[in-house]
């Protein structure tokens, strides 16, 4: 009569993952070596554990040296590899999880270390430093958060940011981190019914991004700024704003003298005609003006 199969049993996985962690950047044993950031720190690590762990460091360090006649036979260099544009404690990070599965984070390398968890192929590192982002994600990040989410696909975390934007915009709107995004995100931005901001400070803030935009990418402010613009919801402003848009609009060209027309002709139709229906849709931020009333029952 045929015995029990066999069984597979498990130790204390916290004991097995602390002594890995002792071989993270331990010089001791190591056979493999990098030269990290610009300042080349050294990190140390070992062959067999980032090759089993990573296909792109499999890749990496199974190549044979340079002139070898022989890949199959040559022995792998043992380096050092210079990786000059990942800060040492973002790549640390990553030799963390490759070793423990587990990774120690801060708001201020978190979404590096997604962008080096991307580059490598890292899924389950991905998926902490998401977690890690949403569960800290604040109104100076937000922005930044939501451009590397567009960057790198991960949805779930794009409609997190998204939604924390549409909560406090106001303060949003007034970061650094807006002022650095892309004109393809910051467009999906504006596409919201729900920022909680008036229009007009909406204008401003888009103003004030074309202006840095202009200066870094050393392109004219309409060029710049044409696809945000489109977002705007001009018709939603009094005839004296749109006055004073307009005497604005005359030093940087700003928005197309189209749509500042298409404004004044909702304002003189009294309805939204000819104008597409959601720039007459007041924000959850828009403060009420007297003409709103004539501008959505007639929207089309």
């Amino acid at each position: 009569m045929a015995g029990p199969g066999p069984a597979r049993l498990q130790g204390d996985v916290a004991a097995f993952t602390a002594a890995l962690r002792t071989l993270v950047n331990n010089p001791q044993f190591s056979d493999v070596m990098f030269l990290v950031g610009q300042e080349q720190q050294k990190v140390f690590a070992h062959r067999c554990v980032l090759a089993c762990r990573c296909q792109a460091f499999r890749g990496m360090l199974s190549q044979a040296p340079v002139g070898g006649q022989d890949s199959s036979s040559s022995v792998p260099p043992q380096g050092p590899f210079v990786l000059g544009n990942v800060q040492p404690e973002v790549f640390l990070a990553v030799i963390e999880f490759l070793y423990t599965n587990s990774v120690t984070l801060n708001s201020h390398i978190a979404l590096e270390v997604l962008t080096s968890s991307v580059e490598y192929g890292l899924q389950d590192l991905c998926k902490l430093c998401v977690k890690f982002i949403k569960d800290t994600l604040s109104v100076e990040q937000v922005c930044e958060a939501l451009q590397a989410a567009v960057t790198y696909g991960q949805v779930d975390l794009q409609q997190h940011c998204l939604d924390f934007i549409e909560g406090c915009t106001a303060a949003v709107v007034r970061t650094q981190g807006f002022r650095e995004l892309s004109d393809v995100v910051l467009a999906r931005v504006l596409r919201s019914d729900h920022l909680a901001v008036d229009e007009l400070d909406l204008v401003q803030a888009v103003r004030e991004w074309a202006h840095v935009s202009s200066a870094v990418l050393e392109r004219p402010v309409p060029e710049v700024a044409a696809l945000p613009v489109r977002e705007l919801r001009l018709p939603l402003l009094a005839p004296s704003e749109l006055v004073t848009l307009e005497s604005c609009n005359q030093q940087d060209l700003l928005i197309p003298v189209e749509n500042i027309a298409a404004a004044w002709r909702a304002h003189a139709l009294r309805r939204g005609s000819g104008v597409p229906s959601h720039l007459c849709r007041p924000r959850r931020g828009t403060r009420p003006r007297d003409h709103h009333r004539h501008l959505e029952p007639h929207a089309k």
